[in-house]
């Protein structure tokens, strides 16, 4: 199922309709800070995971070479 041109047609007229013109440059800023906001926190989640598992395998490393 995939989206045709009568239906994104339709789809910004509605857009219009609700917001106006004047609305959507400010709707899609917000909506591009929100998605760089987004990029930022996953970027920084993903550098804590692999620090977390730095530090369990030098850990685990630390633990097998004491016995």
């Amino acid at each position: 199922m995939s989206i045709g041109i009568p239906e994104i047609i339709l789809i910004v007229v509605v857009v219009l309709l609700l917001f106006g013109a004047k609305r959507i440059p400010e709707l899609a800023r917000s909506l591009g800070k929100a998605q760089n906001e987004y990029k930022k926190a996953k970027e920084a989640l993903k550098e804590e995971a692999e620090d977390l598992q730095k530090t369990v395998e030098k850990a685990a490393e630390a633990e097998s070479e004491e016995k």
